[in-house]
């Protein structure tokens, strides 16, 4: 049995060997080729500025690319534009009704207890006193859910 084991490290290490080898014989000029073009050269010719032919095709695709996700307006989409837009619009009627909602900020309620207070110590009965949670007050976008959740 041990020399199964033995005979099983041999080989990964003869495989491990030849791995390293043989990454270590490409050459940095195939792996990496250097050429006259600097990096602005290149993302001139591929983006569509530098007027050789692989810029014209890059700008050609990059329009049809543009133009297959441009749709007409269908005629639905004209009817309910205006009633799109009068949503956001300000008038006299929806001004009153609030757009933007003030979110919750629940009041606390401390009582303070009776107490000396001042340099001349000076009695201080007892009282309640109601502060907001929040330091300032939040408001939701139009549409956005402001009841409890």
């Amino acid at each position: 049995m041990p020399s199964n084991l033995t005979d099983l490290s041999r080989g990964l290490a003869l495989v491990l060997t030849i791995a390293v080898l043989a990454g270590c014989a490409t050459s940095k000029e195939k792996l990496l080729p250097h050429g006259d073009n600097t990096m602005m050269d290149v993302w001139q010719q591929n983006a569509g500025d530098g007027g050789g032919g692989t810029g014209q095709v890059a700008r050609r695709q990059l329009l049809d690319a543009r133009q297959s996700l441009r749709r007409p307006l269908t005629d639905a989409d004209v009817q309910a534009a205006p009633a799109e837009q009068t949503r956001y619009t300000r008038t006299a009627r929806n001004e009153v009704y609030r757009q933007f909602q003030r979110l919750p900020n629940p009041d606390l309620v401390m009582y303070v207890y009776p107490h000396l207070a001042g340099t001349d110590p000076v009695p201080v009965p007892g009282y309640t006193t109601v502060f907001p949670l929040y330091q300032r007050v939040q408001y939701a976008m139009p549409g956005e859910r402001t009841e409890a959740y």
